[in-house]
């Protein structure tokens, strides 16, 4: 077993409980951007780092403020924003290719905009289920289903996976895998008995079952995704911030990956 990984998450769990439970939405905002801004760096480190492309990464760290107001700016002109900030950000990405004599070429365009759209759109997604009525009880969902995949999936590979299921990440196994979802559905269960019986949400059963086997599936295809840029910028892990776990990132592409799908899921409830 490693220890690292066993530490880390031991005192990470308190912290991000503490943070679900005791912040504000605007307070969670401001440390969901913070988030992301790490992971977006690393994102842009991953290509820099191995020479794959250079990102113009200021504009990536500049769009994590934009979580952290996501819940401050009127819902009105929160859309109108976002509409023209998209043209926006391409146009000055081709400034800077034109200005700088194409020092920034189009690889490097593309990976500052998959960036922010991978990284920062995404998890502003964490911040938007956070906003909804009772968000403080159904964002718990995205954290009970990635951490039943990832715990379930890592035993049950480690265990019992026999059956490679992607060269992408030659450890997985479609044991691992099944396991995930298994663990999904259990934490999910688990948790929406606690919101029945202690808040009296009246979750049905069934329907926040076939969510888990929705959002395992979302969040071992993030956790694939994640491995192929990794595979490509021929790197491990995104960093070594968090021992045993590798980088925010690393921690967060599962939960990243379920949050748009579980958004506009947990909305029909």
């Amino acid at each position: 077993m490693d220890i690292k990984r066993v530490l880390t998450g031991a005192i990470g769990f308190p912290i991000i409980a503490a943070i679900l439970i005791l912040s504000n939405t605007y307070v969670f905002d401001g440390i969901v951007a913070i988030i992301a801004l790490i992971s977006v760096h690393e994102f842009y480190n991953s290509f820099i780092t191995t020479k794959k492309a250079k990102p113009v990464t200021f504009l990536g760290y500049i769009s994590c403020i934009g979580i952290a107001l996501i819940h401050i700016i009127p819902k009105e002109y929160l859309s109108l924003i976002v509409t023209l900030l998209i043209p926006a950000v391409v146009l000055i990405l081709f400034c800077e290719s034109i200005f700088s004599k194409m020092k920034t070429n189009v690889i490097d365009i593309s990976v500052t905009l998959f960036g922010m759209a991978y990284v920062l759109v995404f998890f502003s997604f964490i911040a938007l289920i956070r906003g909804l009525n009772k968000g403080n009880l159904l964002v718990w969902y995205i954290f009970m289903a990635a951490w039943g995949t990832d715990i379930l999936a890592y035993l049950v590979g480690k265990y019992l996976g026999k059956h490679k299921f992607s060269e992408i990440s030659p450890k997985k196994t479609i044991e691992g895998c099944i396991g995930g979802l298994i663990g999904a559905i259990l934490f999910v269960l688990v948790y929406t008995v606690f919101l029945n019986k202690v808040f009296n949400t009246n979750l049905n059963y069934v329907l926040m079952t076939s969510y888990a086997i929705i959002w395992s599936i979302l969040g071992q295809i993030g956790d694939f995704a994640a491995s192929t840029i990794k595979r490509y910028t021929g790197i491990k892990d995104y960093s070594n911030l968090l021992p045993g776990h590798g980088g925010m990132l690393d921690r967060f592409d599962s939960v990243i990956f379920i949050a748009p799908f579980a958004y506009i899921l947990l909305m029909l409830i």
